[in-house]
């Protein structure tokens, strides 16, 4: 009797655990993640690498991109990033934590080149801000001004090494982070093929041979090679 109690026991433990497991059954639409406005984006989808999560809404009267993205660090003190190139060069977010009870920093980087430039980008951008979610992730929202008309973005995300003193580490050189790109749809009526978007036949991302080339930008910081 003790031993059939024993393994009912361990059965009932690993069902909880599978059930509570963000790794096994997160995705975007299990995500409570609000715009600036207290609203749910319009549209969530499960990017295809690196385990991230993107919530948008476009907004074509004022050609804005409202978007969070979700992801968790691949160590407690590494970071995440999201970046578009609508014109020329690379504009980065990238956030990291800053300690238990603080809310993440997030920072901005405008990437022409070879070169890397904290600080404002080359497009008008509002409502930036990161939090701390559940499962060791964090989302960075913002809201990005796209040119008028565009019916695509191209977008690319990455997870990083380490934070020293502000300083961001390298991040791995696994297939994961450097197929972490996409096109993202704005307008199209393209299907994300599977159950990662809210919104079934709308904007959705799809994975293009796109030669972003030196516009995703090769980031040189304080002497640390980052690729996007």
């Amino acid at each position: 009797m003790a031993s059939r109690s024993s393994l009912l026991l361990i059965l009932t433990a690993a069902c909880f655990v599978s059930i509570i497991s963000p790794a096994t059954s997160q995705t975007c639409s299990t995500q409570n993640v609000l715009s600036a406005e207290k609203t749910p984006f319009q549209t969530c989808l499960d990017l295809p690498e690196l385990e991230s999560y993107l919530h948008y809404t476009y907004n074509a009267t004022n050609s804005s991109l409202s978007v969070a993205f979700v992801a968790a660090p691949s160590r407690s003190d590494g970071w995440i990033a999201w970046a578009i190139n609508p014109t020329a060069g690379s504009q980065a977010f990238l956030a990291y934590g800053s300690g238990a009870g603080a809310p993440p920093v997030v920072k901005t980087y405008n990437i022409t080149g070879y070169n890397l430039t904290e600080g404002r980008l080359a497009f008008d951008f509002w409502n930036l801000r990161a939090e701390a979610l559940n499962g060791g992730r964090i989302a960075i929202f913002a809201t990005v001004k796209v040119p008028a008309g565009a019916g695509s973005v191209n977008q690319v995300w990455q997870i990083g090494g380490n934070v020293t003193n502000g300083r961001v580490g390298v991040h791995p050189f696994s297939p994961p982070n450097l197929n972490s790109r996409a096109v993202l749809n704005l307008t199209g009526t393209t299907s994300t093929g599977g159950g990662g978007s809210k919104t079934p036949g709308n904007a959705g991302w799809m994975v293009a041979n796109v030669n972003l080339g030196v516009n995703l930008g090769i980031l040189v910081l304080l002497g640390t090679i980052i690729i996007f």
